[in-house]
């Protein structure tokens, strides 16, 4: 009774002329190997119709062969909030890791919980991709922990100066300053922003800063007053507009940190009676699914997040492998809506307000 030879990667290596490590690079997607080679190498594995064992490589690797997916949830007064930003990422990084040949592992966190000691510790998997994270400066003190842990990971946030960890983020000063241009081209001169300006929500900082520097190349200062924290959720932006609306400042129009605020603060300014964009025009920042959705329809900032959701996964990969991965920034979209698109200069909000 004959019995069939096991096809094996040295096997592969001799048929397609390389090294038997080249293989294993070449089967796993290393961009060590060039695109000649790796055309070879899977010419060879169809030729010898050659199963990857992925458990088997797995152990000798000493690799789980997944990744694992950390949503946080947001502040939120029920504990479960998750930014629908983060959720449009999740098709693309799926995808991403599918064609790797890599597992995903989503697991949604609270803050509170010791999610760095968890992941870090247990194996379940061979690198972490992060997003979202509520305080910045109470989250890096984890990060470093992950760090000293020798965890593999990257993130979605703030790309800052000195970072020792690899971050992906959109160019949140661009975009700021992007929505402050349009919205003084319409005519607005009071332009209130609805976010967290501080060292606490860096992506938001930027973008307030983005804001204020375009403001002031007009000669439209950035009025401390037309400003009120909010964090990313539609309730916060709600109380911030009513905040800004009962401090009595005149403003013709407002920039929301994020979507979801801006969807909170197109309610409060309906329940003051104020349109928008006739009377107050209204643009976000992140373009989630509901943006083209509300009454009117969101002018925002798009964050490309195929792009993210790839550049998350092929660096994560990199930094398990040993090769190098750096830190970048993306390129956001203003995307122009009805809502910020208004007519002839009117009177500021305040003065409406008062004569109804």
């Amino acid at each position: 009774m004959s019995t069939k030879k096991k096809i094996t990667s040295f096997d592969i290596a001799e048929l397609a002329g390389v090294s038997q490590s080249t293989v294993s690079r070449a089967l796993r997607g290393s961009p060590l190997v060039n695109e000649e080679t790796r055309r070879r190498v899977q010419s060879a594995v169809e030729t010898l119709n050659y199963t990857v064992d992925k458990n088997a490589s797995n152990l000798r690797r000493k690799f789980s062969g997944t990744l694992a997916l950390l949503f946080f949830e947001d502040p939120a007064p029920d504990d479960s909030h998750i930014n629908p930003f983060f959720l449009s990422m999740l098709g693309s990084i799926t995808r991403a890791c599918a064609r790797q040949g890599y597992d995903l592992l989503i697991s949604f966190q609270q803050f509170s919980r010791d999610w760095h000691a968890d992941f870090a510790d247990s194996k379940k998997a061979d690198g972490l991709i992060l997003l979202g994270y509520g305080d910045y400066l109470a989250y890096c003190d984890r990060l470093e922990r992950l760090r000293a842990h020798g965890t593999s990971f990257v993130r979605w946030g703030a790309v800052l100066p000195g970072q020792p960890y690899v971050t992906f983020g959109c160019d949140n000063y661009q975009g700021g300053r992007e929505v402050a241009e349009h919205l003084a081209g319409q005519g607005c001169r009071r332009i209130a922003f609805l976010g967290d300006a501080s060292s606490h929500y860096p992506e938001f900082f930027e973008r307030y800063r983005g804001y204020a520097a375009a403001l002031e190349e007009r000669g439209l200062a950035a009025d401390p007053a037309l400003q009120a924290d909010a964090e990313s959720s539609e309730k916060a932006g709600y109380e911030a507009m009513r905040s800004l609306l009962e401090r009595g400042a005149a403003f013709d129009a407002v920039f929301a940190a994020s979507d979801l605020i801006a969807v909170g603060a197109l309610r409060a300014l309906a329940e003051r009676g104020l349109r928008v964009p006739r009377d107050v025009a209204l643009a976000g920042f992140d373009d989630i699914p509901m943006a083209g959705f509300v009454n009117p329809p969101l002018t925002t900032v798009r964050q490309d997040t195929k792009q993210a959701g790839e550049a998350l996964v092929d660096n994560l990969l990199k930094l398990i492998h040993g090769e190098p991965a750096e830190s970048a920034v993306l390129p956001g979209r203003l995307v122009v809506r009805q809502s910020s698109m208004r007519g002839a200069p009117r009177a500021p909000a305040r003065k409406r307000a008062a004569k109804r």
